[in-house]
């Protein structure tokens, strides 16, 4: 028999002090890091026992040897850890899932049993006549609202204001089109008057003028 079943024999028991979940991942915890921290001290050893060889490869053959040897042991030892550590991992791992899911399973509990509680005060006969009454308020309400917003004294036929709409229309476009078949009318304005000082000017020139045609035509006499 194994060692691992001498432990588990007569197993089928129950054990008195059962560990917490949160205490087992504690644990588990624990023993990660002291792990870890062995790996770190290995490495440092396997570091140290090489450089051992090195110095003592020419010089004394046989402590070079026995440093490999002792490196080769170290090295087995930390594969051993490697293995330790992914075991413990996945154990870790799998054990805070299952408390996941315990916590969320009892939760969902909490609220079933929460939500039955409320439900067993309801009554739904009470509940499908408050839904009607609110229902048919409502539609009170719709027809209040309804009765407000209608204007008072604005009882108009829609159709007869298209056709009013329409005629405008027409009207508007027969204006444009005649006003625009017309020839653009005279300015009423009046033209702006000479500057004075010009108009004197043309005056005694034309005065001069009369005076050479009045003694040409007596000297032609």
């Amino acid at each position: 028999m194994s060692k691992i079943s001498k432990m588990f024999k007569g197993g089928s028991s129950k054990p008195k002090n059962v560990a917490s979940p949160q205490e087992a991942i504690h644990r588990l915890r624990e023993t990660e890091e002291m792990l870890t921290k062995k790996q770190e001290y290995l490495e440092k050893k396997i570091e140290q026992e090489i450089a051992i060889a090195k110095k003592n490869g020419t010089k004394n053959k046989r402590a070079a040897l026995q440093a490999l040897k002792r490196k080769k042991r170290l090295e087995q030892h930390l594969t051993k850890i490697d293995g330790t550590l992914s075991t413990i991992e996945f154990q870790r791992e799998a054990l805070e899932n299952a408390n996941t899911n315990t916590e969320v399973l009892k939760n969902m509990g909490y609220a079933a049993k929460a939500m039955k509680g409320i439900h067993q005060n309801m009554d739904l006969e009470k509940i499908d006549s408050l839904m009607q009454d609110i229902t048919e308020q409502q539609e009170v309400a719709e027809e209040i609202s309804n009765a407000i917003t209608q204007p008072f004294g604005e009882d108009f036929d829609e159709d007869e204001l298209l056709a009013e709409l329409e005629q405008l229309q027409q009207e508007d476009m027969e204006e444009s089109m005649k006003s625009m078949g017309k020839l653009p009318s005279v300015p009423a304005t009046s033209l702006p008057a000479l500057p004075k000082q010009k108009t004197a000017t043309k005056t005694k020139k034309k005065v001069e003028d009369d005076d050479d045609m009045e003694a040409l035509a007596s000297w032609a006499t």
